[in-house]
C-alpha cells in the first residue's frame, strides 16, 4: 500500500473537485442561508493557477494512485501593519479528507505535513478558520492541538 504526501497539480484537478463538493455540502447542508448547495469553492481555472502559484501552496494524501485529502494553504504576512506584526504566517484555507477514507488518519498527516512545511519555510505559526456548526472539524482540529485564536460572532436580522 503506497501512500505519501506530494504538491498537488493539474492531473489532480478531478479529484480535488469531488472532494471540494464534499466540503461545501459539509457547509450548505448546516447553513443553507450562507452557502449554496452543489457549488464548489474554485473553478478550474483558479484551481489551475493556485495549485502553480507558490503562496497558494496545495497539498494532497495520495493511496495507490487515489487522491484521498487535500490540505491548501496560504501564505499571509501584515506588512506596514500600524498594530500587526509582520509574522509570517500559513493559512490552511481548506482541508479535506474523502468521506470513504475518513478515520484512517489522513487529516493528521495532512496536517502534520503542513506544520513541518510551514516550519521549514520560516513561518511564527499556521492558522486556519473553522465554521462553529461543523462539530467534527473543531473537535478534530482541538484534537491536534490547535487553539481559538479569534472568534467571529454573527446576528441574523
Amino acid at each position: 500500500m503506497d501512500n505519501y504526501i506530494r504538491k498537488a497539480n493539474i492531473n489532480d484537478l478531478q479529484k480535488v473537485n469531488k472532494l471540494l463538493y464534499e466540503v461545501q455540502k459539509v457547509h450548505s447542508d448546516a447553513r443553507p442561508d450562507l452557502f449554496k448547495q452543489g457549488a464548489k469553492k474554485y473553478t478550474d481555472e483558479q484551481l489551475k493557477n493556485i495549485f502553480e502559484n507558490d503562496l497558494t501552496p496545495v497539498f494532497v494524501f495520495e493511496k495507490d494512485n487515489d487522491v484521498l485529502g487535500y490540505a491548501f494553504c496560504i501564505f499571509k504576512q501584515e506588512l506596514n501593519n500600524n498594530t500587526l506584526t509582520p509574522i509570517k504566517t500559513l493559512y490552511i484555507d481548506d482541508l479535506c479528507v474523502d468521506e470513504s477514507a475518513r478515520g484512517e488518519h489522513i487529516g493528521t498527516k495532512l496536517y502534520n505535513f503542513v506544520i513541518d512545511f510551514a516550519k521549514k519555510s520560516g513561518c511564527y505559526n499556521v492558522t486556519l478558520n473553522v465554521w462553529a456548526n461543523n462539530l467534527n472539524a473543531v473537535k478534530f482540529y482541538k484534537a491536534i492541538g490547535m487553539q481559538i485564536q479569534k472568534i467571529g460572532m454573527e446576528k441574523i436580522l
